[in-house]
């Protein structure tokens, strides 16, 4: 990770510790210590209060009176009902971005399954991940739609707390050929087929969860957060 700004501000703290959750690195329900935070981040326990209240707008952070802040800790239910909602939202996106996109949309598409490969070619399964909830928001800040956009921005972390949760450890979060059927149909303007090919992305990560098992949470060492 990038090293940070010597006063971050509050925007930047609460996407340090968003990228944290989706490369898994803090797992649902951990506490969130603001002392701990504010050392780390070298900024008062007043600035970190207002990230971690950013979050909760976000979902990302529970906040319990007299308790403190928490990763959130999806349900099953919630997890069937957010995969619901991708499987309305991303045909939309995929949609607008074959109306939309140019060849420089393209491009940069093609350069993000790159990453991606090269992620893979070096183990690297923290990488792995963010790139897998990059790809979807890409495709999404290429749709054109802001409302969109700020609805996958919500959507994307906690689809990661909820592979985090319900996943096998050492399971992608997105298969490693999907990515690339459906910027190949992108490309093409071939629009039923990306969307068929989304929906089966869709579907097959969510039948990778194991929604009806009890989840357990990993052991999490706080220096891995900034490091």
């Amino acid at each position: 990770m990038e090293a940070l700004p010597t006063k971050p501000a509050i925007e930047q703290i609460a996407d340090h510790i968003t990228d944290a959750v989706m490369e898994h690195r803090l797992p649902p329900g951990i506490k969130l210590v603001e002392e701990k935070l504010a050392s780390a981040f070298g900024v008062s326990r007043t600035k970190i209060r207002q990230a971690l209240t950013l979050l909760a707008q976000e979902g990302l952070v529970t906040l319990h009176a007299n308790r403190g802040a928490f990763v959130t800790r999806p349900t099953a239910d919630e997890a069937r009902d957010l995969f619901a909602t991708r499987r309305l939202v991303e045909p939309e996106i995929v949609r607008n971005v074959i109306a939309k996109a140019c060849e420089h949309d393209i491009a940069r598409l093609h350069q993000h399954l790159a990453n991606e490969a090269q992620a893979r070619l070096a183990g690297d399964r923290r990488r792995i991940i963010r790139l897998s909830g990059q790809f979807h928001m890409l495709l999404a800040t290429l749709a054109g739609n802001a409302f969109i956009e700020k609805l996958m921005a919500e959507l994307c972390p906690l689809t990661c707390l909820i592979i985090a949760l319900y996943d096998a450890p050492q399971t992608p979060a997105c298969p490693e050929d999907e990515h690339s059927q459906i910027v190949e149909a992108i490309a093409a303007h071939d629009e039923d087929t990306a969307v068929r090919l989304m929906l089966h992305h869709l579907d097959h990560i969510e039948k990778e969860l194991q929604l009806d098992a009890q989840p357990s949470t990993p052991n999490i060492h706080w220096e891995s957060l900034y490091g």
